[in-house]
């Protein structure tokens, strides 16, 4: 049962590697920030700027937006409408928190894998550059382990995508596999844990997949109404090469 991991990691391309380096060469789970940048730079990755022209631009345009949208509330100016700097307000306004499905709008880019080694052995892992326009600092789902990904080689190993955000409040992998270890298989595995999130954020965006000791794999998502149906793809002996594979969200 070894993890490694890193957040909110600075200018270094290859955050998986870096991951795989915390669990080979440290009895730590979770390391962040600059502190994890200079932690990879002494294992020999590369500190280099990851800007590209796409990014800049993209960055030019929501300033342009007047920062919109963003993460911020109960601040001052009126997140809604202006840039920052933001400060609280002397009072806080305590109104009922509502949710939207803010990362389906805003895009994500996270990458979840399991793999089942034909000797038994069992491993999951996630990478993800984060929804665009995060406050600095914010650390998703995808390096708590539990929540972005999870795997037991007694039972089998689950990955999650989505807004990590209200993900990690669940610890969606970590629960799908002991769904199976309940005697779940995967779908339903999946599907469970997608309805528990349900109950309380409705209109959430994620999608989680599972595989078991046997090699049986399911997945299951949150349906939206831009978001239908989940796309992954597959990989095992029986196959000649990898096949996109999908399921209808519930």
């Amino acid at each position: 049962m070894n993890v490694g991991a890193v957040g909110d990691l600075r200018r270094i391309k290859n955050a998986i590697g870096v991951a795989r380096k915390v669990l080979e060469h440290t009895t730590h789970t979770l390391l962040a920030g600059e502190a994890a940048t200079k932690f990879a730079e002494s294992m020999g990755f590369i500190n280099e700027d990851l800007s590209t022209n796409v990014s800049q631009a993209l960055h030019s345009d929501w300033r342009a937006r007047n920062c919109q949208p963003n993460y911020w509330k109960n601040v001052i100016p009126d997140s809604s409408k202006y840039c920052g700097p933001y400060k609280p307000p002397t009072v806080l306004k305590r109104d009922g928190i509502t949710y939207e499905d803010t990362a389906q709008s805003y895009g994500h880019d996270t990458i979840g894998m399991v793999v089942i080694h034909k000797t038994g052995n069992i491993a999951a892992g996630t990478s993800t550059n984060g929804i665009k326009f995060k406050i600095p600092g914010r650390i998703g789902d995808s390096p708590i382990p539990g929540s972005g990904a999870y795997a037991d080689d007694m039972v089998g190993a689950a990955a999650a995508t989505g807004d990590g955000d209200i993900l990690m409040r669940f610890v969606p992998s970590y629960q799908a596999v002991e769904y199976m270890r309940r005697g779940e298989n995967p779908t339903t595995a999946c599907e469970k844990v997608i309805s528990r999130i349900q109950k309380y954020f409705p209109k959430f965006f994620g999608a989680v997949i599972c595989a078991n000791v046997t090699g049986s794999y399911g997945a299951a998502c949150n349906k939206l109404s831009t978001f239908t149906q989940f796309p992954f793809m597959v990989y095992n002996p029986l196959k000649s090469a990898p096949t996109e594979e999908k399921v209808d969200c519930i």
